[in-house]
């Protein structure tokens, strides 16, 4: 017999995904067999599988312990080179509730493809807080997603009530997220609210993965031009862009549909201008940076901001202007 305590991370959720979750080998027509079988109760009551669990609730599991095993792996952790280690430094914000990372270029927020044994950035968080994963079910969870070559801001929760209580206040549009991109060429309006729909194109192989269209979900992008240079003949604006809603690709296929893209984009736009800029400039990556996030704080409910100084490449690019 195996006996549970709830802890917070692990309550609010029904016992039948609760189980799932902890008996990662097991079906879900396993999980209900037991319970039918009584093998389950909670509190020393036979309950529904629809059961919402509360903190504190004690959880006795009547199977052996090798079965147990099999059913259940243990929490392990992701073993990480020190290379691949979460750098302090980016490390904007830490509190027992939140992490905000400002994350560098050329690293996925979440393992994309389980073939690769690229580093994820969530990854890299758990490695750094492992001494703080406590739940059976709960780990350090991403808020949001941003490109894998864009750099700046990334809210990770470090529990459950964090957690939904900021997806509920993203989906509810009241987190506010900054973008710094630089641009080709210069706007005619310094300020302007980019409202084209967007489809995302499942399975695009040659085709851009999103594209404008007017069937498809809105997507809105407030932007505004904070400065304007030249390099190599070639005219530039440094755009900050607030996003309205969160759409996959949204700030930098909205741009190239206005005919301002971002510098070396190279899914939506020219890849001999960009090949050139890599020669010149050692530019490998679209330069996009989210720069400022705004969101009321879980716990303290007061509005707080972060800011994330530009990565290396971008303040280099700026810094060559003529």
């Amino acid at each position: 017999m195996k006996e549970i305590k709830i802890q917070e991370n692990d309550a609010s959720q029904r016992l039948d995904k609760f189980l799932k979750k902890l008996f990662v080998n097991a079906s879900l027509s396993l999980i209900y067999k037991l319970n039918r079988k009584n093998k389950i109760k909670i509190n020393g009551k036979v309950v529904d599988n629809s059961y919402k669990l509360e903190k504190d609730d004690i959880i006795k599991i009547f199977i052996s312990d090798e079965e147990y095993g099999t059913l259940s792996k243990k929490n392990e952790l992701v073993q990480i080179e020190i290379s691949s280690k979460l750098d302090k430094k980016d490390i904007l914000y830490e509190d027992k509730n939140l992490l905000i990372i400002n994350k560098n270029p050329w690293i996925n927020v979440h393992p994309w493809d389980h073939k690769t044994k690229e580093v994820s950035l969530i990854e890299q968080v758990q490695d750094y807080l492992w001494n703080q994963l406590n739940s059976l079910t709960f780990k350090p969870s991403l808020v949001h997603r941003i490109d894998r070559d864009t750099s700046g801001t990334v809210l990770i929760a470090k529990n459950k009530l964090s957690l939904d209580f900021l997806t509920k206040e993203l989906r509810e549009h009241k987190i506010d997220k900054y973008y710094l991109a630089i641009c080709f060429w210069i706007p005619d309006k310094s300020e302007w609210t980019i409202k084209a729909k967007l489809e995302r194109i499942e399975n695009a192989n040659k085709e851009d993965k999103v594209q404008v269209s007017e069937k498809w979900q809105e997507a809105i992008t407030k932007y505004k031009v904070l400065e304007t240079f030249k390099k190599e003949d070639l005219e530039f604006s440094v755009i900050e862009c607030k996003i309205e809603t969160w759409r996959m690709h949204q700030i930098r296929v909205h741009l190239a549909h206005i005919w301002y893209p971002i510098v070396w984009d190279d899914k939506y736009w020219d890849k001999k201008i960009n090949s050139h800029l890599k020669r010149k400039f050692w530019i490998s990556r679209q330069l996009l940076h989210a720069q400022i996030l705004s969101f009321t704080h879980p716990v303290k409910k007061i509005k707080v901001t972060h800011k994330a100084r530009l990565k290396e490449d971008m303040e280099r690019f700026l810094d060559s202007k003529d």
